[in-house]
């Protein structure tokens, strides 16, 4: 098989596999799939049809370079454009490896063809054949309004960010001093994704117990 037959093969393991999604939009009441979810299956499945892959990033691009084993020279190249993460209180190659981290889930979302949930789907509004909105239309586009959204992409990344950087603090000062400088964005979040602020709350207040502790 050439390295494309090897990749639809290894979506239609990966898609008939039971692995679970860990990720949850409480708002939109969907699941989805986190980087740790499917990393080590999707390795398992691609060492089982004979591909490996390699991701490099360079300062505007990343990209996913699928390699056929049984024939090296067989491949195929997946690309993301770069973000970027600025946490205050964060040394540069932490921000990196915030963005690094998010932007390959993305490369692996893409190789494996993982359904994301469609904001859109639930969101449309239904038009009459005169292009007016109905009565029932318009209710439906009020309760998109008041309860489903697409989350920012830039939230979640922060979150993440400021998870793994938490995590790396030493004392309580350092976790509390990570927080303050960082207090504009986190109020941002706050009034802007509820559900990534409470995930973010609920992270430092545990790791403010264990530093407590110690």
């Amino acid at each position: 098989m050439n390295v494309y037959q090897k990749l639809n093969l290894a979506r239609e393991k990966f898609h008939s596999a039971e692995i679970k999604k860990s990720g949850h939009n409480k708002f939109a009441n969907y699941y989805y799939f986190e980087l740790g979810d499917f990393v080590v299956p999707a390795l398992k499945i691609f060492k089982e049809v004979g591909l490996t892959s390699v991701i490099r990033f360079e300062t505007d691009i990343a990209t996913m370079e699928i390699v056929n084993t049984e024939k090296p020279e067989d491949r195929i190249y997946i690309t993301s454009p770069m973000s970027e993460a600025s946490l205050k209180g964060c040394h540069p190659v932490q921000n990196l490896g915030a963005v690094e981290t998010y932007v390959r889930r993305y490369l692996w979302v893409t190789a494996l063809e993982i359904v994301e949930h469609d904001g859109l789907d639930s969101s449309a509004p239904i038009k009459t054949e005169d292009n007016n909105e109905t009565k029932e239309a318009k209710k439906e586009k009020k309760i998109v309004a008041e309860r489903y959204f697409e989350p920012d992409p830039k939230h979640e990344l922060f979150v993440q960010s400021m998870i793994g950087w938490g995590d790396s603090c030493t004392s309580l000062p350092e976790l509390q001093s990570l927080w303050k400088v960082n207090q504009p964005a986190i109020d941002e979040l706050k009034s802007g994704n509820d559900e990534q602020y409470k995930l973010l709350q609920d992270h430092f207040g545990k790791l403010k117990i264990k530093l407590k502790g110690e």
